[in-house]
Formats: structure tokens, sequence, C-alpha cells
């Protein structure tokens, strides 16, 4: 099982740097390799540093244009250098099994909607969770529950997204993950609306 883990390139608070090495290795010990966005700073090194001190496979994937920026790492198993943001996500989408969502900034956000989002419209089967450290997420999740509430998320796209505090027990969940049986499509005429 391959695991693509999205982080940020800030480091955060040293919590988010700890609880991310911390995702390296247990991610590591439990037999399951890495995909991750190929930096070597802020909480992407974490990840990778974490696995790779006990073992793990680590494969990152970053593009062309940001390999000095981000600083990319260069004690992975793998790296791969693209030519996009694009052709990044994809690839990272295309090697892993599984999701997890660290705390992160805009672009941890990005990766993570865009693939709820995929797999609400079908395109994959594959689980996500959001590692929620310290309550980091509990404002986005108030916001996806509204989202429900307001009729824009439908009850099982919002199931789909799996929220732990340990790492351990949200790995098991994305183990026993498995997709809802439903469609993003409205069935029949909308009634009573005005456009």
């Amino acid at each position: 099982m391959r695991v693509a883990v999205f982080c940020g390139s800030s480091a955060g608070r040293v919590r988010h740097v700890e609880v991310a090495a911390e995702v390296g290795r247990t991610l590591a010990v439990r037999g399951a390799g890495i995909v991750y966005g190929g930096g070597r700073i802020g909480t992407m090194g974490a990840v990778a540093d974490g696995a790779l001190s006990v073992r793990g496979s680590v494969i990152g994937v970053i593009p062309e244009h940001m390999v000095e920026w981000e600083i990319a790492h260069d004690g992975l198993t793998e790296l791969h250098v693209v030519g996009s943001m694009h052709e990044r996500k994809a690839l990272m989408a295309d090697l892993a099994d599984a999701f997890v969502a660290l705390p992160g900034g805009a672009g941890t956000m990005e990766e993570l909607c865009e693939i709820w989002t995929w797999a609400q419209l079908e395109l994959h089967t594959k689980p996500i969770g959001l590692l929620n450290v310290d309550g980091f997420y509990d404002h986005l999740l108030a916001l996806v529950d509204h989202m429900v509430s307001e009729g824009f998320l439908k009850v099982p796209h919002r199931e789909m997204l799996l929220v732990d505090d340990d790492i351990d027990r949200l790995l098991d969940r994305l183990l026993r993950y498995r997709p809802p049986a439903y469609t993003w499509v409205e069935e029949g005429p909308l009634e009573n609306v005005v456009c």
C-alpha cells in the first residue's frame, strides 16, 4: 500500500513537524510506502525523514520549477521531477492507494479538496483521511457540515472524508474503507427552482 501524504513546505508549529515525522515513521513501520511532494523542508521533509529513518519507501513528486524553491529531497527512494503542478498531483494520485492530509496551508487544502472532489465524481475509489492534529481542522469540518446542511454536499460524500487525530486509527480506517454506493447526479426534475 502507498499513501499520498498532503503536507506543507512550511513547518508550522514545532508540534506539526513532530507529528509529520511520526506519521512518516508510522507509515513505514506498518509497511506502507509514502508518496509526497518531494521537498526536504517543512512538514514535507519531516514526513520523508521520519519514514527514511526506519528504512521506509518514500517517493517524491516535484515540479521542475520548484526543485530549488522547495529544495528537493536528495535522499528519497525515488524522485520524479515533472513539468507542472497538474502533473504532480496526477502522478501522486496514480501512485497512491490512499490519501492523508496533515495540517498545512493553501496547497495542502487544494490537494485535499481536489482528490476529494475526484472521489465524489467517481474518478477514483481510494480512501481519503484527514489527520486532525490538536483540532487543526475543526473549523474546516464545521464548514463541511454547514455545506451539508445547506444542501451543497451530500451526506455520503461528507462521509468519504475519514477524520481522526491518531495516525494508527486513521490508517486502520483507511484499510477498512469502502466507497459509498451513491451517485452525485440529482434524479428527477428540480421543482420550485427560479433561475
